[in-house]
């Protein structure tokens, strides 16, 4: 009998259900029957039905001087009794099926569920900044610290059209930092994120890299069709941010790296659609070439991003780390604080840059020590932080 399950279970897992939703309108006879073959074939397992309410969300959006007075829930009951006269509730909106949970959701159409998903967003966001955040085409590699920011873009009403890159699959040591669980380990990280993202807006539109960027598919990521607007380097492969700084600059577009430091975060814009002089990496890991940066090991890369981000940026912690490599632990260590922190950072530089707004163009620090660690800018403090970069700087051979 338990290898009977064993068998089943081993079959069941060799089957991987697709990251992409399917949009259903219920006023088509087509769309009618899939909806009812998905039903008898149990492809649909859950329905969530919450239409009213985003239909009273809307009536709040369109009526904002309404909201507040005694009649306007009867106002909206009105409204509502002359909606469903006309035409069943069901056939208003549209029905978004996710085959990878089997759930079929009824959600306002397009253009008003983007209004009420970023109506709390204003005037933070004005209508036209959100319009220009939204019809933006990203493009994110590496999708560890890059799931934050991806997410935290979306979330915010930003990139209706993603272009995520990444070769690697959800492995347990991951979950730490990325934002998903138990359900997706070893699901490759392009389609867990773009799941991810459906989930917020079933209407974007997410183009997935799942080899990664190579010298082969990065003019692609970049061209297109359509070109991406920007681009959001979240990659451990140093030699693959070279290629993606020279195709920035090829087609003029903005770089936004953030690297987590401990709790803390480096962020680097490198603006290479105001200036095409911009040296790659501002020049901190001197000149280097694709081809050198390829040969580099593990240690060779921690020691990169070491001279990258500056000894003297680096918690103490996370010196001793890199010298306890391949010892005591077995890579560089992360936290999910600091992943959320970059994924912040990096989606307010995103959109600040693509609505042409002032912002940084070279680096900034983001420090929870420096903020909520009593003392930490003390005489004894900086001195013992500096000692120990010194000697950290004798070791890597900075």
């Amino acid at each position: 009998m338990g290898k009977k399950i064993a068998k089943v279970l081993e079959s069941r897992a060799r089957h991987i259900a697709g990251s992409t939703p399917t949009i259903f309108d219920l006023k088509k006879a087509g769309d009618r029957r899939k909806i009812e073959h998905l039903l008898a074939s149990r492809g649909i397992q859950h329905v969530v039905d919450d239409f009213k309410e985003q239909l009273h969300e809307l009536f709040s959006v369109e009526n904002p001087t309404r909201v507040y007075t005694p009649n306007f829930q009867n106002e909206f009951e009105a409204y509502l009794k002359n909606l469903v006269k006309k035409t069943p509730l069901a056939e208003y909106g549209r029905w978004a099926y996710f085959p990878w949970i089997s759930t079929l959701s009824h959600i306002l159409e397009d253009k008003d569920f983007q209004r009420v998903r970023t109506a709390r967003n204003r005037n933070l966001i004005n209508e036209k900044e959100q319009e220009k955040f939204y019809n933006a085409i990203i493009g994110i590699g590496g999708l560890s610290v890059g799931n934050s920011v991806a997410l935290a873009i979306v979330l915010q009403g930003g990139g209706r059209h993603i272009r995520l890159a990444d070769f690697d699959r959800l492995a347990l040591s991951n979950t730490n930092r990325v934002r998903a669980g138990v359900d997706s380990l070893g699901l490759p990280k392009v389609e867990m994120t773009a799941r991810q993202i459906y989930l917020l807006n079933p209407y974007a539109k997410v183009e997935i890299f799942p080899e990664g960027l190579t010298t082969k598919n990065i003019h692609k990521f970049f061209a297109g069709p359509p070109k991406l607007d920007i681009v959001v380097d979240e990659l451990d492969n140093i030699a693959v941010k070279f290629l993606i700084r020279e195709q920035a600059k090829k087609h003029r577009l903005a770089v936004v790296m953030a690297a987590d430091n401990g709790d803390n975060a480096v962020i680097d814009v490198e603006r290479y659609d105001l200036n095409l002089n911009t040296p790659f990496f501002y020049g901190r890991l001197g000149k280097v070439t694709y081809e050198g940066l390829t040969k580099l090991d593990k240690f060779g890369v921690g020691k990169t991003i070491v001279k990258h981000i500056g000894l003297e940026n680096v918690p103490e912690r996370m010196l001793l780390s890199f010298s306890e490599m391949g010892k005591t632990i077995v890579s560089w260590p992360q936290l999910g604080g600091a992943a959320l922190l970059n994924g912040s950072a990096v989606a307010y530089c995103v959109r600040k840059i693509l609505n042409n707004q002032p912002l940084e163009r070279n680096r900034a620090l983001l420090s929870l020590d420096e903020k909520l660690v009593p003392n930490y800018n003390s005489s004894v403090n900086k001195k013992k932080r500096k000692r120990a970069a010194e000697v950290f700087k004798k070791i890597f051979g900075l």
